[in-house]
């Protein structure tokens, strides 16, 4: 089993969620033990954890237990394979609640690869209204 840290579209409620995170196992609400900047780019106001250890915040987010397949779906999800894709890297968290530290995957984006920032957020991720899911995008 992997361990997976999500901060944006795929924790529980939000719209990547279901059909994603449907077999994986929710573990609690954990947060990154260095500060990263999380954004709102790109056409889709698509939220990102930018690759740039020490600026920023300690971001929030939900720890995930997954199988194999489940995260090799997640790594086609989040273009790993692609140049300008998300990296997928395993970095240390910390539970919300407590001292114990963990390492998990989460994935994060080079700057030069997000079209445009609209704006830097905090240490959490809201459900943002202006996010347009894979789903509803013009197709090429």
């Amino acid at each position: 089993m992997n361990k997976v840290f999500v901060y944006g579209t795929l924790k529980r409620g939000h719209p990547n969620f279901k059909g994603n995170m449907n077999s994986a196992r929710f573990i609690g609400d954990y947060q990154t033990l260095d500060r990263f900047p999380l954004v709102l780019g790109g056409p889709w106001y698509s939220v990102y954890l930018l690759d740039e250890p020490g600026l920023g915040h300690r971001v929030k987010g939900e720890m995930f237990e997954v199988d194999d397949a489940a995260l090799n779906s997640l790594d086609r999800l989040e273009s790993v394979h692609l140049p300008d894709g998300y990296r997928r890297t395993e970095i240390a968290f910390q539970p919300l609640t407590g001292d114990l530290t963990i390492r998990a995957w989460v994935y994060l984006r080079q700057r030069v690869h997000v079209d445009g920032i609209h704006e830097t957020l905090t240490d959490f991720y809201p459900r943002e209204a202006r996010y347009i899911p894979p789903w509803k995008r013009p197709q090429n």
